[in-house]
């Protein structure tokens, strides 16, 4: 069968959703996030589909350029979320689409693209395998979950109840008091925060998609997690507590109820998100029953170049995160944004 590369265009793009719910592709390949991405960050986006005689898709690539000058040129399929990459219906059209990526990549003289794959690819390209996603297969019952979790995670659930907690699940009425919880845990561990505006957008392009659920301390927002569903799977991207009510348990008491209500809305897979092997944050998640499955984040790479590592573990940042901390939040709020938009 002969196919072609072509990219994506406006009137395509019913055919390219079709495809990734076709495949079981992740939320991420859908085409709606590139003008997600253009309206908030405005990044270059080039969506890679394999085309056959027939005009039908059989593979497709979303790849998007982040170009800056404290962060340099790269690619990223896809910058700021855990899933992107290659979806093909063979591996003949996989490594056509990887290839018009490094030919891309020559061409605009980016350092590299990055492939954030949750499936082993057959190819030899270098790869990171040092973060899993912590996957939790939901019970038909909340109550099948809550006896599975055990009588001492039932207890930290259920403390902040007496302190006068409460759970509430919605969408952008509660995009403030989700963004002032998100922002200011992003302060305290020392990252920069993306804008509020990113958050609308997802909400308002993924309307029956994307959620907000807060806990609240008498009338204040002190717990916050953002979900998005996909298929019969929800995920949770972000999440965040203020750290002076941790000892109640908020973070505990927070995911119970998302877990419960994604029980409540017929989900079957609840996706805790990425983390870094023998992590704090994984150990928290498999207290709740969920599995590691390996991440493969695959690389083309400029001749002579090694596997590049952007995130707090590169301990070039490290002075730039502790400084970061001691910053005032209107501070942070206002210049982060510019930051972490050239960060994927």
């Amino acid at each position: 069968m002969s196919f072609k590369i072509v990219t994506l265009q406006e009137d395509q793009e019913l055919a390219w959703d079709n495809y990734v719910n076709e495949k079981g592709g992740s939320i991420y390949h859908l085409s709606k996030w590139r003008k997600v991405i253009k309206n908030v960050f405005n990044h270059e986006s080039i969506y890679l589909q394999s085309i056959d005689e027939q005009g039908k898709v059989q593979g497709i690539l979303p790849l998007v350029r982040m170009k800056s000058l404290l962060f340099g040129d790269y690619i990223v399929s896809l910058p700021y979320f855990n899933y992107g990459g290659v979806l093909a219906n063979t591996d003949e059209v996989g490594k056509e689409l990887l290839d018009e990526a490094e030919r891309i990549r020559a061409e605009l003289g980016s350092s590299h693209v990055e492939l954030r794959h949750i499936e082993e690819l057959s190819t030899s390209l270098p790869q990171r395998t040092d973060k899993v996603t912590m996957l939790l297969n939901l019970p038909e019952e909340s109550d099948e979950l809550w006896k599975a979790i055990g009588s001492k995670r039932r207890a930290q659930a259920k403390r902040p109840i007496r302190e006068g907690a409460e759970f509430k699940m919605g969408g952008a009425e509660l995009l403030d008091d989700f963004y002032r919880v998100f922002s200011i845990n992003m302060r305290d561990l020392g990252t920069p925060v993306y804008s509020k505006e990113f958050f609308r957008e997802i909400l308002k392009t993924f309307p029956s998609q994307s959620f907000i659920g807060i806990v609240y301390l008498k009338d204040l927002p002190v717990g916050a997690a953002f979900l998005l569903k996909h298929f019969d799977g929800m995920e949770i991207p972000w999440a965040s507590t203020l750290r002076e009510y941790n000892r109640l348990g908020i973070n505990m008491f927070m995911y119970w109820n998302v877990l419960k209500s994604a029980i409540e809305d017929n989900c079957k897979v609840f996706d805790f998100g990425r983390s870094s092997k023998d992590s704090g944050t994984l150990k928290f998640k498999k207290q709740w029953g969920a599995e590691p499955k390996q991440l493969y984040w695959y690389y083309c790479l400029r001749d002579g170049m090694d596997v590049p590592v952007m995130n707090h573990s590169n301990k070039k940042y490290e002075m730039a995160i502790n400084l970061w901390k001691k910053m005032p939040l209107s501070l942070t709020n206002r210049i982060g944004p510019h930051i972490v938009k050239n960060l994927p």
